[in-house]
């Protein structure tokens, strides 16, 4: 496979180390494999030195050669403000990149990105109508800005029509193990062994709920009223009352913020508190139920493992007495 590195000026340093050390790994272990692929990656930018965000400077070839390669990685610009990093994708200092992005696709060739990335290829147009993921935290500006993209938040890997986007800025390793991984599985599975790299299916473990909430104040007041009456019987009616909204406005900000019903926002609210009490204190699984508002402790085991991955042993870290 002939791979292509986009280094954008401001590039975040971690993401685009990754995809190329995953590679060049990739490409050592292929040696101890019989008729094993190679992956051959050149990277690319719009002039011969590109400066990353800590101030790196990456020696780059044409992005003429791009237009050769069966797969174009971005890695992603490093800004964390979402309004900044909508008006840098959306301006003229990147136009040229959002081209390139659309003439790799339309020529049937892949496009693969991670973190802030997924903005710069919905910017380019080429998420319209996929499913595609991105950074947790920035799913709220994602969403409104590029209502015609499926947007799954809690995915950290998902592939569309040609198209691969992943999570926060590590998931560029995950990215690009997915690369590695459709290729040739046994070369994906040494990598991960000779780097360490846990296999990651989803960022729902990652996500904090009061973070996304913040961005809207409707949504962070209920998220205050949940916390407020964790304990207790939850009323959606009750809490849109309280808020003075109709239970319908109630919902539908929730879903435009949270991505998900204000059901399961508030069952994620719980499953982040009885996480916080498993790790922080030595309570039983009955006393945490009833304290996060389950009258049965397996109600919530299920709920846990369901969100998690995990059993309420794994996720306890203070030994019992």
């Amino acid at each position: 496979m002939d791979i292509a590195v986009l280094v954008c000026e401001g590039a975040f340093d971690s993401g685009l180390a990754s995809v190329l050390d995953v590679l060049d790994t990739a490409n050592a272990m292929a040696e101890q494999l019989s008729q094993a692929p190679r992956w051959q990656v050149t990277t690319v930018g719009f002039t011969e030195r590109v400066r990353t965000a800590a101030g790196h400077v990456i020696e780059c070839q044409s992005t003429d050669l791009a237009e050769r390669a069966d797969l174009l990685i971005v890695p992603a610009i490093n800004q964390r403000a979402p309004e900044v990093l909508v008006e840098l994708v959306s301006g003229e200092a990147t136009k040229s990149e959002r081209e390139l992005v659309f003439e790799t696709r339309a020529r049937g060739a892949a496009v693969a990105t991670a973190c802030a990335g997924t903005f710069l290829l919905a910017e380019a147009g080429v998420l319209d109508g996929l499913r595609a993921t991105t950074t947790w935290w920035l799913t709220p500006s994602f969403r409104a800005r590029y209502p015609r993209v499926h947007l799954d938040q809690s995915a950290m890997v998902v592939r569309d029509g040609g198209v691969t986007t992943a999570g926060a800025a590590f998931g560029h390793l995950d990215m690009a193990l997915a690369i590695v991984r459709e290729t040739s599985p046994a070369v994906a599975d040494l990598v991960t062994r000779y780097l360490v790299v846990d296999e990651r299916p989803s960022q729902a473990p990652y996500i904090i709920p009061s973070a996304l909430a913040q961005s809207d104040p409707l949504v962070a007041g209920f998220e205050r009223w949940i916390r407020d009456h964790i304990a207790e019987p939850l009323s959606i009616p009750a809490a849109a009352r309280h808020l003075g909204v109709s239970e319908r406005t109630l919902q539908r900000a929730v879903m435009r913020v949270m991505g998900t019903s204000p059901i399961r926002f508030v069952q994620d609210l719980r499953v982040e508190q009885a996480t916080h009490l498993l790790r922080t204190t030595d309570l039983s699984m009955e006393v945490i139920s009833r304290k996060v508002g389950y009258e049965q402790a397996n109600t919530l085991r299920v709920l846990l493992r369901e969100r998690t991955g995990k059993s309420t042993g794994s996720l306890r870290t203070v030994q019992q007495p």
